[in-house]
């Protein structure tokens, strides 16, 4: 097994190798490993149930299960998304802008690979295959260390890509060693790894973001909310709160409160309580919603700032629009948010205010994605604001530099 010190000085290696090849070249790597996941199917699922074994032994939460289990169409959806990003255009070499200046050099701005990017991440194994393919088709080679429950998944599908890799495997590096010292190790891997992006829970994503000395794109713990207004169409409100809660409640993009103004509260609440119940949603409400739905479970001041990532959803009414913008400044983790309204003037108001990546106007917030963004497969959800913010595809993985011409200028 190698050392991460190691594995740093063959993606440094590696990365100079993945910078001059041309578009058709990596389009043609990104399509042989969608039919190697293929053809390694049966190998990809053998794996994957040892891993979900080991799940139900420790214990895990559904939810998390869900993310972990990997089905020959979940594989497939793998695949797809590689030949996906191989259809996207090619952002390495791309000229930004251009000038002349008055002393006649030529000054042009030009999209360029980071490097190496190096991810951490928790039981996903799509997410191995959706960051090789972004960070190949970005140029840029990258370090993957994912969590120990996903472990043999994980190794399946980087074998599948190694296989059929006939430049430097090592654009493409798993990290084995699943304890936490390799993570701190990565966080300290200057010199090596020019950008590091955790994927998970919001123990992980801080504790990389509070620990590493190397750059870091802090993506999103999902605190996600949707508000109710008093003029929204009631029908299509539950539509978008049961599809934004109980869709997948495991991702960082699925609704944690709902916030319902008062003045539909008692029409509203009944019918939403009831849909969301049969989806086996655990409903926690403050004592405006017990007084209208009695059998809700009360719900705690910690409630409202929880990523539950299960089947509960914590509801509160409020006095109004304002009153909704204010509790989701307070406790928001800027993912996704989402009015339900037939007021203009309200939508207008919510999507100016409300400080998120991603602010919906009468929209399920299980959108914020990159592949329903039209980007194709993404990294994550960014929810800082310097370099990237929302979902990151192909150009947020790229940085840019200064290419000068001149024909002798000297600075007087």
């Amino acid at each position: 097994m190698k050392t991460i010190k190691e594995i740093g000085e063959a993606a440094v290696k590696a990365k100079r190798e993945l910078a001059v090849l041309g578009t058709a070249d990596k389009n043609k790597i990104l399509n042989d490993c969608a039919e190697a996941l293929r053809k390694n199917t049966d190998n990809i699922i053998a794996a994957n149930k040892a891993d979900l074994a080991n799940a139900e032994k420790n214990g895990m939460k559904a939810s998390l299960v869900d993310r972990l289990t990997l089905t020959e169409k979940r594989i497939e959806d793998m695949a797809v998304g590689l030949e996906q990003i191989a259809k996207l255009p090619d952002p390495i070499g791309e000229y930004l802008n251009s000038k002349t200046l008055p002393n006649g050099l030529i000054i042009t701005q030009k999209r360029v690979p980071m490097g190496v990017i190096g991810i951490i991440y928790e039981a996903r194994p799509n997410v191995t295959s959706d960051a090789f393919g972004l960070c190949l088709k970005a140029g840029s080679a990258v370090i993957l260390r994912g969590g120990s429950d996903a472990i043999n998944s994980n190794k399946a599908v980087i074998a599948a890509f190694h296989s059929v890799l006939d430049i430097n495997k090592d654009i493409v590096q798993l990290v084995e060693d699943t304890s936490r010292e390799s993570a701190n190790e990565m966080m300290k891997m200057n010199g090596y790894i020019d950008v590091l992006i955790p994927r998970g829970g919001s123990g992980l994503i801080q504790a990389v973001v509070k620990n590493s000395t190397v750059p870091v794109i802090e993506t999103g713990v999902g605190n996600c909310h949707v508000f109710v207004d008093e003029s929204a169409d009631i029908e299509k409100a539950v539509n978008i709160i049961v599809n934004a809660k109980a869709q997948r409640p495991g991702v960082c993009n699925a609704a944690e409160t709902m916030l319902v103004h008062k003045n539909i509260a008692k029409d509203f609440l009944p019918k939403a309580a009831a849909a969301l119940r049969e989806k086996n949603v655990e409903i926690r409400g403050d004592k405006a919603v017990k007084s209208i739905v009695p059998d809700v479970v009360d719900a705690l001041e910690e409630d409202w700032a929880t990523e539950y990532g299960d089947y509960i959803l914590a509801v509160k009414v409020v006095e109004s629009v304002d009153e909704a913008i204010d509790h989701i400044a307070k406790y928001s983790t800027g993912h996704s948010e989402s009015i339900v309204t037939e007021s203009y003037l309200n939508s207008k108001k919510f999507t100016e205010r409300v400080d998120s990546a991603a602010v919906y106007v009468n929209a399920s917030t299980r959108f914020t994605d990159g592949n329903e963004f039209g980007f194709g497969a993404e990294i994550g959800i960014s929810t800082q604001k310097l370099h990237a913010r929302g979902p990151m595809g192909l150009k947020e993985l790229t940085t840019t530099k200064y290419i000068i011409l001149g024909e002798g200028q000297i600075r007087q």
